[in-house]
């Protein structure tokens, strides 16, 4: 479910990323070629991107599926950025709350998506729930795991854990709580890239010359230089650097202690 990408590098419009590419994340909407669970993504989509001289993130972020949107198409053909982060959304659970479930999240600097799902949700993250302040709990964007994940990644970062802790951190606490989640988590600072890969598939193109960096759910075109991310990693990567580290997992998770 859901398909994400995230982009470090010079200067582009926003359709170089998202739509030009044979196998683009918008194509990805409705032709994913590795999404391993569901099969159509059109419950909503997400884009945010980086303005030269301002760490703030703008959005654009609508409910329905990327192919119909004429917004997203205007949008990505005329603004350029040189950091970005979108995600194309396929929803576990029914529900209203429209654009604010689809990523990214945001806050401050950060831009952050979830591909995957909490096993046995709400029930399951209930005892990390009750270690949220209930401030917290109630500024929630929505009612979805993908949205209390967030309030973990967040409160990691809020307190001054680096991009790839407040990933790793709130991975191996669901994974306790909920075994069998599927966590791939995707956050940027626009500077940064961090992703982990727990469940589903992750792939990264580095190009240091060029000095361009992409992360992204699966490739959205044939450059051989594509390369898959292994199950239970943290991935941290610049703009000429890409690092790759393995994540133990608990008890609960068969075959990665």
């Amino acid at each position: 479910m859901c398909r994400h990408l995230a982009y470090l590098g010079p200067e582009v419009a926003l359709a170089r990323v998202l739509s030009d590419p044979e196998h683009s994340l918008v194509r990805q909407s409705w032709e994913p070629r590795r999404q391993r669970y569901g099969t159509v993504n059109a419950d909503g989509f997400g884009v945010g991107w980086y303005a030269e001289g301002d760490p703030v993130p703008a959005r654009y972020r609508r409910s329905g599926p990327a192919w119909g949107d004429l917004g997203l198409a205007d949008l990505a053909r005329v603004v350029r950025s040189e950091a970005l982060l979108a995600a194309v959304r396929d929803a576990t659970w029914a529900g209203a709350d429209g654009e604010a479930a689809a990523a990214p999240f945001a806050d401050g600097p950060w831009l952050f998506s979830h591909n995957g799902a909490v096993r046995d949700w709400p029930e399951a993250a209930a005892p990390l729930a009750a270690g949220l302040p209930p401030a917290e709990l109630l500024r929630l964007a929505a009612r979805t795991d993908s949205a209390f994940i967030w309030a973990l990644v967040l409160r990691r970062l809020r307190a001054g854990d680096d991009l790839g802790t407040a990933l790793a951190e709130p991975v191996r606490e669901l994974a306790s709580a909920a075994p069998g989640s599927r966590l791939n988590l995707l956050l940027t600072d626009g500077v940064t890239i961090s992703a982990t890969a727990w469940g589903d598939s992750l792939w990264y193109l580095a190009d240091p010359r060029a000095r361009r960096t992409v992360v992204a759910s699966e490739p959205y075109d044939d450059d051989a230089r594509w390369c898959e991310v292994p199950d239970r990693t943290l991935l941290t990567a610049t703009r000429t650097r890409v690092e790759l580290i393995p994540l133990k997992g608990t008890a609960h998770e068969e075959g990665v202690l």
